[in-house]
């Protein structure tokens, strides 16, 4: 299973066109229009997905221009000190999500992509060198990893049933959550 929406998404879609609406009654009008409204939404989901973070940038840009320009009309005027400093402590923390937002989220996934097969290329030429007394720890390491890799992408589809005792995952958010380089 693949841990991509966008490839999920058309999954489901594919499974609701060629086999599940073929297999709704088709006197069952009701039946027959939720199916296609559920294939519409899938549809249009996967249109806007790739735009969301996007979406979400933008419209934090647009308020941030918003809060700067209120801030200067709200300057001088009395009795509004305490929102105006709250507006102005919220802006500053938008601006700094904004800073750090800077790249795609196609970006991100290419940067893994990209690292990925570098990693291999090296562990590939690394057990070419035949440095046996090294490479001990070097399956030690790729091992760790592995296996929290695992982990995450096991608690990441938990929802589809697939796991023989799911409570004792942990929650996908308690991993993603872990500084970086805290594997």
């Amino acid at each position: 299973m693949d841990l991509r929406p966008a490839l999920q998404i058309k999954t489901v879609i594919k499974a609701m066109l060629d086999v599940v609406l073929p297999a709704v009654d088709p006197h069952n009008k009701l039946a027959q229009e939720q199916a296609r409204l559920v294939v519409g939404m899938l549809q249009l989901l996967a249109r806007h997905l790739p735009l969301i973070y996007r979406y979400d940038r933008d419209e934090l840009s647009g308020l941030l221009a918003l809060a700067n320009a209120l801030q200067e009309q709200a300057r001088n005027l009395p009795g509004i000190d305490g929102a105006r400093h709250a507006l102005v402590t919220s802006a500053e923390a938008g601006s700094d999500v904004l800073e750090r937002a800077r790249a795609e989220p196609g970006e991100l996934e290419a940067a893994n992509f990209d690292l990925r097969e570098r990693v291999g290329a090296l562990i590939t030429a690394m057990y070419s060198a035949n440095d046996f007394s090294s490479l001990k720890h070097v399956s030690e390491t790729i091992a760790m990893h592995s296996r929290e890799q695992l982990l995450r992408e096991r608690a990441w589809l938990v929802s589809q049933g697939w796991e023989a005792n799911p409570q004792t995952l942990p929650a996908i958010e308690e991993l993603i959550s872990r500084a970086p380089g805290g594997w």
